[in-house]
């Protein structure tokens, strides 16, 4: 790998003596590591962990995930190390239910991270402005299973308009990339001091639109993914001296290395590659002035409760339809059920007011977790997902294609044989949120396990019709 030569020379001038051993770093073969989804998971790989993040390991080689029915399914995310230091933070500062934006989401990486971490009962809100990586996000939300997700594709001066509304929203700003050389050579080609101006334009933008969604004494959490001082520190500054932000401190355990921030009044944590395993971050959480009692959301929530709530579920539906995809969920008092000709979406209770907000005013790509879709006269389960209850787990042996050695990851029961039963044989039963979403396969012939994935244990041939409804 080639750096550009004024960015060597910009960290020399960042680092000092540290230089030589950050460019060594630089040289090495990138972490490989994955979190896993406590609503689907409740095993333990020996695999070392990520000190910073309660559910997520490092692994010694990469397979080949793409052809992997549990990343599919949703019962692992593959992400960055560094950037599940957001998990440290949101256990360490929040305690009570929240609304939470995540306001540059895509993929969905600390999206799917927040619904882990996030306190019971909060609405964790994921945003991404460009279409094409909107889907991409709504489908790794879905596959993560929780209920209290709704995705939109809008602004930041979409959000700002909405007053006081988020209690807690992370800004992982779009930036030069510097932290991301090693795993990405091609962006050593893009990369010029005149982009870095660029992008340091552009998150001054974003951070003055979004500001006033934040309630007073709310929580700003502010990341990139770059080295230099313009896109971060300086960033801070900035919220600092417009806004009266106050920088809080994390307080990460010292054994963990994490880099100290440039500017030694300003708390704030920078991932280096000669220090943690795991590629380049910039963290920092400021607090908004003011007293939640100024807050406006209650004003906004009643507002959206009268105009939205008498048009909900205008179209007529058949009884008998209604009694199909409800009996799918064992406890439907515990959602509001929002229906039109084609599909079913099931939205908890609780957040519904917030449900209805949203939908006047911003663009919903989902929200919720979807149930049925209509094919001809009859409903079956929503084509990509199936609704399971608590599922039970083992271990699947999986045999990376690089050393063919066995490596045992924490699946769900039914996630080793999903792909044996067509989408309309759909479980009957949701327990208890959050619901967990396991994605259809298909049919064996259409999408067979790859090699190297072996089964402990066949469920038996599903008989003839009326289908057995196996509890798995």
């Amino acid at each position: 790998m080639e750096l550009p030569a004024e960015f060597t020379d910009r960290m020399r001038r960042l680092l000092g003596d540290e230089y030589n051993d950050f460019a060594t770093a630089l040289l090495s073969e990138p972490q490989t590591s994955l979190r896993l989804n406590p609503a689907k998971c409740n095993g333990r790989p020996d695999y070392q962990p990520v000190s910073w993040c309660r559910d997520a390991y490092y692994i010694e080689t990469r397979p080949a995930f793409t052809f992997d029915p549990r990343l599919h399914g949703g019962v692992y995310y593959v992400q960055e190390a560094s950037s599940m230091f957001l998990d440290y933070v949101l256990r360490r500062f929040v305690d009570t239910p929240v609304r939470y934006l995540d306001l540059c989401a895509a993929p969905g990486g600390k999206s799917t991270l927040a619904l882990s971490a996030l306190p019971a009962g909060s609405l964790v809100v994921c945003n991404e402005v460009v279409r094409n990586r909107t889907h991409i996000l709504a489908e790794n939300v879905i596959k993560w299973g929780y209920d209290n997700t709704i995705v939109t594709r809008n602004t930041a001066a979409d959000f700002g308009k909405l007053h006081h509304y988020f209690d807690v929203i992370l800004v992982d700003a779009p930036c030069s990339g510097e932290g991301m050389f090693r795993k990405d050579t091609q962006a050593t080609t893009e990369w010029s001091p005149a982009q870095v101006g660029v992008c340091a334009e552009r998150q001054r933008e974003i951070l003055s639109d979004v500001w006033d969604a934040l309630r007073p004494g709310g929580l700003l959490i502010y990341s990139t993914c770059t080295y230099n001082r313009e896109e971060n520190e300086d960033m801070i500054r900035f919220l600092c001296d417009h806004f009266d932000a106050t920088p809080l401190a994390a307080a990460p355990p010292a054994a963990w290395h994490i880099h100290p921030s440039l500017d030694k009044e300003l708390p704030a944590y920078r991932f280096m590659p000669h220090y943690t395993r795991g590629e380049g971050l910039f963290m920092a959480i400021v607090r908004k002035p003011g007293n939640a009692d100024e807050c406006e959301r209650d004003e906004w929530l009643q507002r959206a409760v009268r105009k939205n709530g008498k048009n909900r579920n205008k179209r007529p539906t058949a009884k008998g339809d209604t009694e199909v995809w409800r009996s799918w969920v064992s406890a439907p008092e515990k959602y509001v059920f929002d229906t039109d000709d084609e599909s079913v979406t099931a939205l908890p209770t609780s957040l519904v007011p917030d449900y209805d907000l949203f939908a006047t005013r911003f663009d919903i790509v989902h929200r919720g977790i979807p149930v049925a879709s209509r094919k001809g006269r009859e409903w079956q389960a929503a084509p990509r997902t199936r609704l399971v209850d608590q599922p039970q787990y083992r271990s699947l042996r999986c045999v990376t294609p690089h050393d063919r050695r066995s490596h045992s990851l924490p699946a769900a029961r039914n996630m080793a044989d999903t792909h044996r039963y067509p989408a309309r044989h759909a479980p009957r039963y949701l327990r208890r949120p959050p619901a967990g979403l396991v994605q259809s396969l298909g049919q064996p012939h259409q999408q067979p396990l790859p090699a190297g994935v072996a089964h402990t244990q066949r469920l038996p041939p599903r008989k003839s019709q009326p289908p057995r409804m196996v509890k798995i």
